[in-house]
């Protein structure tokens, strides 16, 4: 009887399939995974080099986590007790997820979302209230509103990945105040959109806002996620939830330096907005194409039946993006990483000779 146990639950959790990581291709310029590669190659040696020279990996780091939370807590300008950290903002959720809901909660979220979320979902089996995007990649809030009265939990990815909207501030903070359950704003890209709702966490019991380092500081390998939500909430996480050292040492400290360098990532993430424009403009030219416009670090458009063609041939010239597929009523959506002024060159003069 164990045994029969043992497949049926392995045959359940192999059905689901589990989150898709994009196609593996070596010596590509990756313009995938929505990875800072904007961030200069010194930055991450200065800080391996400081981590490597302040660590001792033979211990664990105790009292490091509460050093890390003292820096981010300076960087977001919210106090210490209200920040808790993670394995990446994806672990965090994950704990979430496996902890404040269940096969009775109903989350409400749109479709498409974070495509980890929506598996993680999947496995705990949480019901999912998904509210689609519009053809133009937008997504109405009164429709969103109507259908929170019978969600339990809220999750949105602000801007949104993979298209790239975000809410206007003003409309989706009245939709967090009206809502009497658990919100969570998953805010990854928050440094390339047009605001940040951190500092609402300060009057909003319910709201937790999940940051991460991976996109802003272009630290994607460190695996460093943060949240920042009222004081009981982190408390309860940070000490009965959260694994007791969930942050390698070497992590915490790289994270510590990375945060004393914060203007240069906003010097970046200004560089990133500047090039999101440009690659924007450019393939809207091209009749071919439906262009979205985005606040993250990254385009979405959709190439109508040619996207196989587009990805193979970017792919044949060294160049990787992400395949889609259909999302929504588009059937053909690729989206491309904004890299450096040069990646980004080399990718739009691939897709101007692509379609002579």
């Amino acid at each position: 009887m164990k045994k029969n146990w043992l497949d049926e639950q392995i045959q359940k959790f192999s059905s689901l399939g589990g989150y898709v990581k994009p196609e593996l291709h070596t010596d590509v310029l990756k313009l995938d995974s929505n990875e800072n590669y904007v961030m200069p190659k010194q930055f991450q040696n200065d800080i391996i080099t400081h981590a490597k020279k302040n660590s001792d990996i033979r211990g664990y780091p105790l009292g490091d986590v509460e050093r890390l939370i003292e820096s981010i807590s300076k960087f977001s300008q919210v106090p210490p007790d209200m920040i808790g950290v993670g394995n990446g903002s994806d672990q965090i959720l994950d704990l979430l997820l496996s902890n404040f809901a269940s096969k009775q909660t109903k989350v409400l979220t749109s479709k498409p979302t974070f495509g980890f979320f929506e598996e993680r979902c999947k496995l705990y089996s949480i019901p999912l209230i998904s509210i689609p995007f519009s053809d133009d990649m937008k997504l109405d809030i009164d429709e969103f509103s109507k259908n929170s009265e019978s969600a339990d939990i809220l999750y949105l990815d602000s801007p949104n990945n993979p298209t790239g909207f975000q809410f206007p501030k003003n409309k989706l903070q009245k939709l967090i105040k009206s809502f009497e359950g658990l919100v969570i704003i998953d805010e990854a890209y928050g440094e390339f959109g047009d605001y940040s709702l951190s500092n609402m966490v300060k009057t909003q019991k319910n709201l937790i806002v999940a940051r991460t380092l991976s996109k802003s500081f272009g630290l994607a390998g460190l695996r460093l996620g943060y949240f920042i939500a009222n004081q009981k909430l982190t408390d309860v996480f940070m000490k009965v939830l959260q694994y007791p050292y969930p942050l390698s040492t070497i992590t915490i400290e790289s994270g510590i330096i990375a945060l004393e360098k914060s203007k240069l990532m906003q010097d970046t993430a200004e560089e990133i907005k500047r090039e999101r424009k440009r690659i924007i403009d450019t393939l809207k030219k091209y009749d071919v194409f439906d262009v979205f416009d985005s606040k993250a670090n990254f385009v979405l458009f959709d190439a109508h039946d040619s996207y196989k063609r587009v990805y193979s041939a970017l792919v044949e010239q060294r160049i990787a993006i992400r395949k889609l597929g259909r999302i929504g009523n588009h059937e053909g959506c690729l989206r491309v990483t904004i890299g450096t002024k040069e990646m980004n060159s080399k990718f739009l003069l691939a897709i101007r000779d692509l379609l002579r």
